[in-house]
């Protein structure tokens, strides 16, 4: 086998070890991080979902009070407030899968009923289990969607007026939703729900997967890059000396001495070689003349 086929063998064999320890760990890098945007959006969303309710309270509400003795308006409750500001988001084609939903297990609101997975996660909340804060990714016929929750605790007892006993409840608001069955029966300091919001996981991780692949095309281009360069430099510096003198071993071996002697120049390997070849061609010369000294030619 010769030296560049040996020399190709181990090269490629490193490299190829190089490239896939850089894709493992190149991909898992790209995946974490399309992941962190995707939940950093989640986040964003749901603090603009609190910054909402946090105007409509301070001061959408106020406005709406003396309007409210006659006419239940929906537009002073926080949750809806933030639900229809979403639904606006979703109009726009790129954001048609974000939404926002306040998911609850009895909401005055049929639309706010919590669905069987959001069940799921209320009663993580309830049970202790879900902490804070639950991240979740479900597999959809759509792609992908994370889902960013927090549980919904009635913290304050002015939250129980439209929610505890629907006797205390604003007869204008009884009227709107003509029930007394949905939305009572919350109680202090219980979990009765769960603002989720939903984010597409899919486009952020597609632009994770092309930059992979974009990083391993150049990868691979700098590889064969490298190895063309190392061939031609193997050849040129190594393997082109070592065919010179190999040939001349050749020559000198049938009694021919009219080839030029190596360069001696430089301090590397083939340099010391090279001098060493050349103190053997003197060498023999010298014992060839000595020997014809000694028996002249009749």
């Amino acid at each position: 086998m010769r030296i560049a086929t040996k020399f190709n063998l181990v090269l490629i064999s490193i490299l190829s070890l190089a490239l896939v320890g850089a894709g493992f760990f190149s991909f898992k890098l790209l995946q974490d991080n399309a992941q962190r945007e995707v939940v950093d959006h989640a986040g964003m969303m749901m603090e603009t979902a609190l910054a909402i309710r946090g105007y409509t309270v301070s001061e959408v509400r106020p406005l709406l009070k003396a309007q409210m003795q006659h006419t239940f308006l929906p537009q002073s409750v926080p949750a809806y407030a933030a639900t229809k500001s979403f639904e606006a988001l979703r109009k726009q084609p790129n954001h048609q899968e974000y939404s926002y939903k306040e998911a609850t297990l009895n909401p005055t609101n049929p639309l706010n009923r919590a669905t069987d997975w959001e069940n799921d996660i209320i009663r993580a909340f309830r049970d202790g289990a879900g902490g804070k804060q639950v991240l979740t990714v479900r597999e959809t016929a759509r792609g992908p969607l994370l889902h960013l929750a927090r549980p919904i605790k009635i913290k304050k007892q002015g939250c129980l007026t439209c929610h505890g006993r629907a006797d205390d409840a604003p007869k204008s608001m009884l009227a709107l939703y003509n029930s007394r069955s949905n939305g009572f029966g919350w109680k202090l300091n219980e979990i009765v729900g769960a603002q989720i919001v939903t984010v597409p996981i899919a486009v952020p991780r597609e632009a994770a997967n092309q930059a992979f692949m974009n990083f391993m095309l150049i990868m691979v281009s700098i590889f064969v890059f490298m190895i063309i360069a190392l061939n031609i430099l193997l050849r040129k510096i190594i393997i082109k000396p070592i065919i010179q003198m190999a040939e001349q071993a050749n020559e000198i071996s049938m009694g021919q001495m009219t080839s030029p002697e190596f360069n001696e120049a430089g301090k590397d390997e083939l340099s010391t070689l090279g001098t060493s070849f050349n103190r053997m061609r003197r060498s023999l010369q010298k014992a060839i003349r000595m020997l014809e000294d000694k028996n002249p030619r009749k």
